[in-house]
């Protein structure tokens, strides 16, 4: 059993503590937020998480998982402290480390013993260098100290599965001994370990964040082309995936990447590239591609409401970036909606978990109690986010609660034919769906 210090709580360090934990490790998770500690020493989860609730409770019933908000207490014979707060966008896209530097700082004034400092947040190449001299500077007494990169690469939803079979653990450190103290406690995970230094595998997280951000973009330009030819992107998706030089994941045309990595990553990444005079074409078009998919959700419901927004009343199902978590971060549902209302239309949105984190952010938004109060008198639906539940709704009481049965599908859930029979004006992305139906729907015999 080793011993380890978590240094913040939101979705990396919370899942990093739990999981640890879960190995039978002793943790200490710390944050410098009382009221969040707070919550969570009564067992309630700050974040959604699927399984986590329960992975935190087990932990803590077992003795194995702590929280506190004393570096004195998390530091007290931790040979691991891992450093996991967040790393927000800052004002020209770089990555905004203050957050990291008061966590180097008073780890350095607060620790006592050896430790081995692992950064776990995102953050831009040559921040292990940084946070060993911050280290280094603010010491009370010397006392030997190591600094591994070792990013993560949880996707909300499905985080704790991603830390617990991981398709490889990413280690960097000018210190070869404690880069192998670090992997030691990987091992468990029996997962491909690469231990290289610091700044490549910072880089390594970023390169790998760009590029799914870039398979996203490039699958919806061909969603674009695919519309404008007459093609199914859908079918021309399964076809790239089954070359193994391509592969199948992230390669579902829609609205769009979002959430707390994709979008400020590639943003970071370019300007780092900026600042050492480098031109990231690619990563600009990446970006301009994702902006213009929620541009385009207000054109074409626009279109399939005659040319008009005002006065409409306008539902979307889904307000998280993605099913499975309450997470609005970059979400495509607050450009789409800021965009219709700026036509003229009365907005309203249900989602399964993400109305409270919604109600602070898009204030002019009508929250309703569930997908057929929302479709009441709209005027026009707009599917955001796939949560499975949407899949499962009674179309046809959706139709008949409607005002004009128009759906905008941006998650491609629904088939097109199904959604003409029932008496639907149906849009969606990339498939031939054209579809206006204006007769009523076929009666049940």
């Amino acid at each position: 059993m080793k011993q380890i210090a978590v240094v913040g709580v939101g979705y990396v360090g919370l899942v990093t503590a739990a999981c640890f934990a879960d190995l039978g490790n002793k943790v200490i998770a710390l944050d410098i937020d009382e009221g969040r500690i707070a919550r969570l020493k009564r067992g309630e989860m700050p974040i959604y998480e699927p399984g986590l609730e329960e992975l935190v409770r087990r932990n803590v019933h077992a003795g194995r998982l702590a929280f506190t908000t004393s570096y004195r207490e998390a530091l007290d014979g931790t040979e691991f402290a891992f450093i996991a707060v967040g790393t927000p966008e800052g004002v020209d896209g770089e990555a905004d480390l203050r957050y990291v530097e008061a966590a180097a700082k008073t780890i350095a004034e607060t620790m006592r013993e050896p430790l081995i400092v692992i950064n776990k947040s995102t953050v831009p190449v040559g921040t292990g260098d940084w946070v060993s001299n911050i280290i280094r500077q603010h010491q009370r007494e010397e006392v030997p100290f190591s600094v591994v990169s070792c990013p993560e690469f949880l996707r909300e939803g499905s985080a704790i599965s991603d830390f617990m079979n991981p398709h490889r653990v990413v280690l960097g450190s000018t210190d070869k001994d404690a880069a192998e103290k670090v992997a030691q406690l990987h091992l468990p995970l029996r997962a491909p370990i690469i231990v290289t230094d610091l700044r490549t595998a910072e880089m390594i997280k970023y390169a790998s964040n760009a590029f799914l951000a870039t398979k996203i973009s490039f699958i919806n330009e061909i969603a674009n082309i695919c519309e404008a030819l007459g093609a199914n992107v859908e079918e021309v998706a399964v076809g790239m995936g089954y070359d193994p030089r391509i592969g199948p994941l992230f390669l579902k045309a829609g609205l769009g990447y979002g959430g707390s990595c994709f979008p400020k990553d590639v943003k970071a990444l370019a300007h780092m590239a900026k600042e050492k005079g480098r031109h990231p074409q690619l990563l600009h078009a990446v970006m301009e591609i994702n902006a213009d998919r929620r541009k385009m959700v207000v054109e074409r419901v626009t279109e399939l409401l005659g040319g008009s927004l005002e006065g409409k009343t306008i539902g979307m199902l889904g307000l998280a970036f993605k099913p499975n978590t309450d997470d609005m971060r970059e979400s495509p549902a607050i450009d789409i909606a800021a965009g219709l209302q700026e036509g003229g239309a009365t907005v309203r949105a249900y989602d399964p978990i993400a109305m409270e984190n919604a109600r602070a952010i898009m204030p002019g938004v009508n929250m309703c109690s569930d997908p057929y109060a929302l479709a009441t008198d709209s005027d026009a639906l707009i599917i955001v986010t796939d949560w499975n539940e949407f899949k499962q709704l009674d179309l046809e009481r959706i139709r008949g609660l409607m005002r004009e049965p128009v759906v905008f599908d941006g998650r491609n859930i629904y088939d097109p034919a199904v959604m003409c029979r029932l008496g639907f004006r149906y849009r969606s992305i990339g498939r031939d769906d054209t579809c206006d139906c204006d007769q009523p729907a076929e009666e049940e015999a």
